[in-house]
């Protein structure tokens, strides 16, 4: 499955670079390209839906433009079909002009006075008014009209994406209308997948028309949809000549009185594949570590110098149930000095408010992940802003791959790519999953697999084992589901 995400301006490029020509293709048409997304549409709606009064919303646009020709072909196989236009059919240009030319029925005027007998006996909408690029907040007749079909719930059917989804952000601007299905073309867009975008569209349908994958290759498109794609190929895989300490030894930072969450972490990390795993911890709370698992191994924290100094140790979480505060960011900060992977979580982001700088220094060239939530996010970085900008623009300040987290999880690096999930299940929301996920990134550093490839990894297989336990999840099923989703990923 394609996993590339394209912004709204790198698609504008991929059409250009269809319409001139390819790899030594021959140049398509951009008419072509429209009737074949036209076309996809009124498929979709076909396979989806039994032939019902339709009303086609164009906007004066080429997403217009395509609303046109599955107008025409609706009509062709006998579908009751109305259309309506935003603007002037005389202000139509290039392809979505030749599109309208090729439609010959009524075309009415959408006006804000229009909609309650547009939108009257409950008609399939299909909302071709404006894509991806919308440049302001919808008003108006258009906004009229989406809002009037969001409150009556009629069946939507967008094309490209809901008008009022912003296509790279996933923001609503002005009003949008929740659609049952959307198509799409050639490649998903940010939107899709970040909320509150993600909830709108529905169904998402991608359709081929006719875009030749070289144009990848041009664009270099640094979003992606985060799956097994992204990174089977660095997942670790044990081979016959190995042994426990070939496959890692991470250390975790457990803490006094929250001991669940280092619990929680520790078997995420043995689960996932980290040969071992060692649990450092005060003298009082030993005796909780050592009878939580018989294979996990624990030591006094006194000791944590000298096992930074064993090479062999190699991978750090510091932060789940550790306390704020100077020594849970001194550890931390010991860790980098000592070149160890790290995976900084909960207390130990919190503990780096207003000292940031030193965090962000000590980071530089040692592979790392921060693994915030939008709380802990806001004490270290700017919150303004959407989502994917804010994780990208954290990653490059902080020089370490950010994975922030929620139902639109970004994982995001300081090269530029960032990968949104689409995998996390509702019921992990509920209290240690994201300890769990934090010993999941741990064990997967440990054993060799590079920072944001390990973050977007245990994020997916995070996803697929909450959906394999389903309703009534607690965080300790998670760890037991992992060897299912790695059996499966190396099928």
């Amino acid at each position: 499955m394609a996993h590339e995400l394209l912004t709204v301006e790198e698609m504008a490029r991929a059409d250009r670079a269809t319409a001139e020509g390819v790899d030594g293709r021959p140049p398509v048409p951009g008419i072509r390209l429209m009737e074949n997304a036209g076309a996809a549409v009124a498929d979709t709606i076909r396979t989806r839906f039994a032939p019902r009064p339709t009303v086609v919303l164009c906007g004066p646009g080429n997403n217009g433009g395509d609303g046109f020709v599955a107008a025409r072909l609706l009509a062709a196989q006998g579908w009751p079909v109305r259309l309506t236009l935003f603007g002037e059919r005389s202000g139509l240009k290039g392809d979505a002009a030749e599109a309208a030319a090729r439609w010959d029925g009524p075309v009415e005027a959408l006006t804000e006075a229009a909609v309650p007998e547009l939108l009257g006996g409950r008609p399939l909408l299909v909302d071709a008014l404006f894509g991806a690029g919308l440049g302001r907040p919808l008003d108006g007749a258009p906004r009229r009209v989406v809002e009037s079909a969001a409150e009556a719930g009629l069946d939507v059917v967008a094309v490209d994406v809901p008008s009022g989804v912003h296509g790279d952000t996933g923001e609503i601007w002005g009003a949008a209308a929740p659609a049952l299905l959307t198509v799409t073309f050639f490649r998903k867009k940010p939107g899709h997948l970040l909320m509150p975008g993600r909830a709108l569209c529905g169904d998402l349908v991608l359709a081929d028309i006719g875009i030749p994958t070289a144009v990848l290759t041009e664009i270099g498109p640094q979003a992606a949809e985060n799956g097994p794609g992204l990174w089977v190929g660095a997942l670790p895989r044990p081979r016959p000549e190995d042994h426990k300490y070939s496959r890692g030894h991470a250390l975790i930072l457990g803490g006094e009185r929250m001991t669940g969450a280092g619990r929680l972490a520790a078997r995420g990390a043995r689960r996932i594949g980290a040969g071992l795993v060692t649990v450092l911890a005060s003298e009082r709370a030993i005796p909780i570590y050592a009878a939580d698992q018989p294979g996990l191994l624990v030591a006094p924290v006194d000791d944590y110098a000298d096992q930074l100094a064993d090479p062999r140790r190699n991978a750090v979480l510091v932060g789940p149930g550790l306390g704020v505060g100077e020594a849970t960011r001194l550890a931390a900060l010991d860790a980098l000095a000592a070149g160890k992977a790290l995976v900084l979580d909960a207390d130990g982001i919190t503990s780096f408010a207003e000292a940031e700088d030193g965090l962000f220094r000590a980071l530089a060239g040692v592979p790392a992940v921060l693994t915030p939530h939008e709380g802990e996010f806001g004490r270290l970085f700017d919150a303004e802003g959407d989502k994917a900008s804010r994780a990208r623009a954290a990653a490059r300040q902080a020089d370490a791959v950010v994975l922030l987290k929620g139902p639109d999880t970004v994982v995001a690096a300081p090269d530029g790519r960032w990968a949104v999930n689409a995998e996390a299940p509702p019921d992990l929301a509920t209290a240690g999953t994201g300890d769990v996920l934090a010993g999941m990134v741990l064990g997967l550093l440990a054993q060799g697999m590079p920072a944001f490839e390990a973050a977007c990894a245990a994020v997916w297989m995070h996803g697929r084992a909450a959906a394999a336990v389903g309703p009534g999840l607690i965080a300790e099923d998670l760890p037991e589901r992992l060897p299912g989703v790695l059996a499966a990923l190396r099928s």
